[in-house]
């Protein structure tokens, strides 16, 4: 294949990659890289030293020299038509059958992941732009094994796209010899080539933006948009950009991160487990920031509450919205007597959420649309969200947001033979290239094996005790988990995919090598990604 100067590309050609991989494409995501692969390289050092800071016993906060941009008159640009609406966004990865599937699921949106649902094969990540673009074009179909035709509906959600967060690269391009950065490859190629076309079929190019840590990381992400639209000659402010916080330090400058974005801001995301890993990797040398068993963990938990309602009331002041968190549950259809239940608390949840004047939230599964849209149209009525509900009775102060020790539970041993069994499982299937997991009746991704791995290794170096009074020791970890193997085993069997495909040895090597190293491991992604081809 022909690349422009400075650029190679190591991963084969598989069919219809030639679409993608355009020379003047690999040209465009080079110009990126140029551009701003610097300043990413000094955001990531900047986590570093907040991080070496919170070793240290230096505490999170509001930020001093940010308070004109929290005490400010400012709005975020507003929604465009088809983004106005978002009481159900469906999301995972960008594989073919899902694509469809989600498009056509009766949500508002699709959040079509290339990261934390998606397994970053060269595979996966390139096929999954021949998708994306197929949809776009509605010429996207699939004929399954079985002969079932998948094919769009007249009326589909509206497509929205998440890169990889800022710490990742992609091993199969370099750019003057050297690894572009993850989400400038999956920005830049869907921006590059959809764009204008989602534009001219009355939508337009629109992002979930994962993993920042900090304002400035969000105006790194506003260069990019500025620098792409100026490019493709598409006016300033056509970019869209939902903003998951995930991240404690985020969750401190959610008012700046929205000021940094405005005319590219469509509002800000509640997460839950990758908020929960963030909290005990941000405190991980402290004792005080223990956390029970990573299911009872909430919500509702106090630390957690004063996020979200903080969230909440941030976006409305300037005119953003703000999603709710993921409801993972899958109906099983072997087993139906577990659906009635499982649904009953993914009602409460989206109840919850919508009372509290979230304008939107997650569901794993299409089946689970429905009952998280009832919620919502209960409160929301006709109107498109609630951005007029100012929440002004909301006061968070610093304190509430790490108050970790007033979250009730217990450490047991079902809960750390959850994270040992759990942990593996969704490592194996990340390695045969499945990033969406159902485990249990449970859609896992990445955030999932991060708090399942974090837990294990904040509760082994702090000495932490079950319930029964046994310590949790690496002596022990490493005993449930070749008990959880056999467990696996005598559930699936030999002949299923994890002991065929799923290189289990390998999958618990990595676990292990997350969860009981001295040092704490700043992604299991990062080791992980080596082993992928």
């Amino acid at each position: 294949m022909t690349t422009p100067d400075g650029v190679e590309v190591t991963g084969p050609m598989n069919e219809h990659f030639d679409e993608i991989l355009t020379p003047k494409a690999l040209d465009f995501v080079a110009g990126l890289h140029r551009a701003f692969n610097p300043t990413r390289k000094e955001l990531l050092g900047r986590r570093a030293e907040r991080q070496n800071d919170l070793d240290a016993g230096k505490r999170l906060g509001f930020l001093p020299e940010t308070g004109e941009a929290r005490e400010g008159d400012w709005q975020v640009a507003a929604a465009p038509n088809d983004l106005a609406r978002r009481w159900t966004e469906i999301t995972g990865p960008t594989e073919r059958k899902m694509v469809i599937n989600a498009l056509n699921s009766g949500a508002d949106t699709f959040m079509a992941d290339f990261e934390d649902a998606n397994s970053p094969t060269w595979d996966n990540m390139i096929g999954g732009q021949v998708n994306l673009s197929d949809a776009i074009d509605r010429s996207i179909e699939l004929t399954a094994p079985d002969g079932k035709h998948y094919s769009l509906d007249d009326e589909v959600a509206t497509l929205i796209v998440r890169p990889r967060g800022w710490h990742l690269w992609e091993k199969h391009i370099t750019v003057d010899g050297e690894h572009p950065a993850g989400p400038l490859c999956d920005f830049g190629f869907f921006f590059f080539h959809c764009a204008q076309r989602l534009i001219d079929a009355g939508s337009g190019p629109y992002f979930y933006l994962p993993k920042l840590e900090s304002y400035l990381e969000a105006r790194l992400w506003n260069d990019v948009f500025n620098h792409a639209q100026d490019a493709l000659d598409i006016d300033r402010g056509t970019v869209r950009a939902t903003v998951l916080v995930e991240t404690v330090p985020a969750a401190f400058e959610m008012e700046e991160i929205l000021y940094e974005l405005r005319d590219h801001s469509s509002g800000l995301n509640a997460g839950r487990w990758d908020y929960m890993f963030s909290m005990i990797k941000c405190h991980r040398t402290r004792r005080e920031f223990l956390l029970p068993d990573r299911n009872s963990v909430t919500m509702t938990v106090p630390f957690m509450r004063a996020y979200t309602e903080l969230l909440v009331k941030t976006c409305h002041k300037r005119g953003a919205h703000a999603m709710g968190g993921m409801a993972a549950f899958i109906p099983s259809r072997r087993n139906p007597d577990i659906n009635e239940g499982a649904l009953a608390k993914v009602a409460d949840d989206k109840k919850r959420e919508a009372a509290d004047g979230f304008d939107g939230t997650w569901v794993a599964h299409p089946d689970t649309v429905a009952t998280a849209r009832e919620e919502f149209a209960k409160v929301l009525g006709d109107r498109p969200n609630q951005l007029d509900r100012s929440r002004d009775e909301v006061s968070v102060a610093a304190e509430d947001m790490l108050d970790v020790g007033s979250t009730p539970g217990e450490i047991t041993e079902e809960g750390l033979r959850n994270d040992v069994n759990v942990g593996i499982q969704y490592i194996s299937s990340w390695l045969r290239g499945n990033g969406a997991a159902g485990i249990y009746n449970m859609m896992e991704d990445a955030a999932t094996s991060e708090i399942a791995r974090s837990q294990v290794w904040q509760w082994v170096h702090h000495d932490a005790e079950l319930t029964d009074g046994s310590a949790v020791t690496p002596g022990l970890v490493r005993k449930l988990e070749d008990e959880e193997l056999e467990r696996i085993r005598s559930e699936i069997g030999d002949d299923e995919w994890f002991y065929k495909e799923g290189r289990p040895d390998v999958a618990k090597a990595l676990f292990e090598d997350v969860a009981l190293a001295d040092a704490f491991v700043e992604f299991l992604t990062l080791p992980a990604y080596e082993e992928l081809d």
